[in-house]
């Protein structure tokens, strides 16, 4: 793996059974969905932001710079529901923008949610490999190999995919060839990349299915597996962390809380 993108250190969550975290995002997305307390939501979003600072094993500036893009889908999730959601107590008003209380406490709901959510999906994604996940997959969420095996050989076929477009675009490029700009320029690159990369991937897939074929792949028996996969203790403390997360936000949301709305669905009437 390239050094830029590894991570400097493993923590508990790298350590962690990938099946299980995988259930913890989930029904941490399902605790965020039905999360109707701003409050409650915006603690979420800065415990578990907390977390992706402790827990991810990257540097803290790598990390930095993930959280700080944080403000722009805070941003573009928010605004809309800020500037064209309907309320009863109107603040600014032009044309079809139309700002009031309960839009824009809305759209900070929403905005909140997406910071969690981000969150909690990259804590999963920078502390979990694919090869690793799938591998779980097959051996603890019973996933049936040629679909996890074919998954992973689409992976690994992207960066062969990218190379053949590029030497393609050198090919082109020394013989001359420049690209048209307009409509007709999109429709002649197409015609020059298409139809190349397509018939190499068509031939690479079928070596593929015939090699998986041939290691028997396709039947349900009983298989071997050279990493397996394994429950641990750290699968618990991971849990016990989380519901502690989950925990602490609602206990902040009632002690401290920023913006006092008991049910954001209902701000008309609180």
């Amino acid at each position: 793996m390239n050094s830029v993108l590894a991570p400097s250190a493993r923590t508990w969550m790298h350590r962690a059974n990938p099946v299980c975290k995988l259930v913890y995002v989930v029904l941490l997305f399902f605790v965020g969905l039905f999360t109707h307390r701003i409050d409650f939501m915006f603690y979420q979003a800065a415990l578990f932001t907390l977390l992706l600072f402790w827990l991810s094993g990257y540097a803290l500036w790598k990390v930095l710079l993930i959280v700080l893009s944080f403000g722009l889908l805070f941003v573009s999730s928010s605004s809309t529901m800020i500037l064209f959601g309907k309320g009863d107590t109107t603040w600014w008003e032009w044309g079809l923008i139309s700002i009031s209380e309960e839009s824009f406490y809305r759209g900070l709901h929403i905005g909140f949610k997406s910071v969690a959510f981000a969150a909690e999906g990259l804590l999963f994604v920078m502390t979990t490999s694919s090869v690793a996940l799938f591998y779980a997959l097959m051996q603890k969420a019973k996933l049936p190999p040629k679909f996890a095996y074919s998954f992973m050989a689409s992976i690994r076929l992207l960066p062969m995919v990218w190379e053949e477009y590029q030497i393609r675009r050198n090919a082109l490029s020394i013989r001359g060839m420049r690209r048209l700009k307009g409509p007709f320029g999109w429709l002649s690159a197409i015609r020059l990349y298409a139809v190349p990369l397509l018939s190499q991937s068509i031939r690479r897939a079928h070596r593929i299915a015939v090699a998986m074929e041939a290691k028997a792949f396709d039947l349900k028996g009983r298989r071997t597996y050279y990493y397996p996969s394994v429950f641990s203790r750290f699968d618990v403390l991971i849990a016990l962390i989380i519901i502690a997360a989950v925990a602490l936000a609602a206990v902040l949301s009632s002690r401290f809380p920023l913006f006092d709305i008991s049910d954001i669905r209902y701000l008309a009437n609180s």
